[in-house]
């Protein structure tokens, strides 16, 4: 039995389009890595919505993506593989 919501803005939606962002040492260039882990995944990634933001002291970055999930396993294994990842501090 699956349990569905009648109100659209409870809880996640899936298939959907989620956003997801990753924190490093800006020398590991995040930019680059966070995309290409997603999709490795089979993911698909909008790589032109892509947000870069340095911290305060310019030591780390905080890279923001977006992607598609078609199921809540996809979401977790997106950030599950960014969590595993060396250059990957933490992951939102």
């Amino acid at each position: 039995m699956a349990i569905h919501s009648d109100n659209p803005e409870h809880g996640f939606q899936f298939p959907g389009v989620f956003e997801l962002s990753a924190m490093g040492a800006v020398e590991a260039e995040l930019q680059a890595v966070v995309p290409a882990v997603l999709e490795a995944l089979g993911l698909t990634v909008y790589r032109d919505r892509t947000r870069i933001r340095p911290s305060a002291k310019g030591n780390y970055v905080s890279v923001t993506v977006v992607f598609e999930a078609h199921s809540r396993e996809d979401y977790d294994a997106a950030h599950g593989a960014l969590r595993n990842h060396p250059a990957v501090r933490w992951t939102l």
